[in-house]
């Protein structure tokens, strides 16, 4: 009988132990749900605080998460088979002009089209890594263009946060530098950046700042305002935006000096770092800091 006593017992006790892990509890301090990590799940860390340490630390390293940005590459290396097609006339509010064009190109015949493509993917890069959502224009899979009223809109469609179009110059030789676009306050027909022209300044000043900071290029010594910013009311991609907008001139390509530059891979490296750099400061209010509130 005692040996019957004990068994029934020793199962009483098998039992017990079994439902109370099964409660979460480890049957000595009833603590093993905060040591399994109870409440990480919801979001909470172990102090009931909303947002781990790390998730706010991946975050900081991701300032541009949720933001959206158009790049837009200059011309279309196959706009060249298609004159008739990127000649016709297109409304951009204040008049008309071409559909697109060409481009221009080194004296050894570096294409325009072609650094613009190399470039707006290297800067594409570098917005992802900060979390952006990246948005072309076109990736030179197209057989032309697209149109410039057509470019404007893949902004406005995508409603972009900021976009930027990139080009080089095709200035006589022995001009030097590089230069900002900016949008004049038009409103005209089916142009209206009076909301955009003061954020567009924002955004051209951060990127005439970072690009030249990550560059070495030094701002236009041929047009603007000696500083690397122009204004103009005649371009259809920025008169037709309703998003901040602005167009980089990243430097001459008919100049031997510029054109070293924007031939090196390793250069057009630092640029794409230096846009991505610039809109960064402009989506996250740094620029004013960064160019002493001017």
């Amino acid at each position: 009988m005692a040996a019957v006593v004990a068994l029934l017992c020793l199962a009483a006790g098998l039992l017990w132990y079994a439902t109370a892990r099964a409660d979460g509890h480890d049957g000595h301090d009833g603590k093993s749900a905060a040591r399994s990590g109870k409440g990480v799940e919801d979001g909470k860390g172990f102090d009931g605080a909303t947002g781990s340490p790390r998730e706010k630390e991946k975050d900081a390293q991701l300032p541009l998460k949720g933001r959206t940005v158009l790049v837009d590459p200059g011309h279309n290396p196959h706009n060249r088979d298609h004159p008739a097609r990127i000649s016709r006339l297109v409304d951009i509010g204040t008049g008309k002009k071409e559909c697109d064009t060409t481009g221009t190109a080194t004296n050894s015949g570096y294409a325009e089209a072609e650094f613009t493509l190399d470039l707006a993917r290297r800067v594409r890069t570098a917005l992802e890594e900060r979390g952006a959502t990246v948005k072309f224009t076109h990736n030179g899979n197209t057989p032309y263009g697209p149109c410039v009223d057509e470019r404007a809109e893949s902004g406005n469609r995508a409603g972009a946060d900021a976009a930027i179009s990139l080009h080089a110059d095709g200035a006589p030789e022995g001009s030097r530098g590089f230069h900002v676009i900016l949008p004049a306050p038009v409103h005209r027909g089916a142009a209206d950046t009076r909301k955009i022209a003061a954020p567009s300044r924002r955004l051209g000043t951060a990127v005439r700042d970072t690009f030249r900071e990550a560059t070495g290029e030094p701002p236009a010594d041929y047009l603007g305002d000696g500083e690397g910013l122009d204004t103009r009311g005649d371009l259809g991609g920025l008169n037709l935006s309703t998003v901040p907008k602005v167009f980089l001139e990243c430097g001459n390509m008919r100049d031997a000096q510029d054109a070293e530059r924007l031939t090196s891979a390793r250069w057009r490296a630092k640029a794409a770092d230096g846009v991505a750099e610039g809109i960064t400061d402009f989506l996250t209010e740094k620029s004013s800091a960064r160019s002493g509130g001017q």
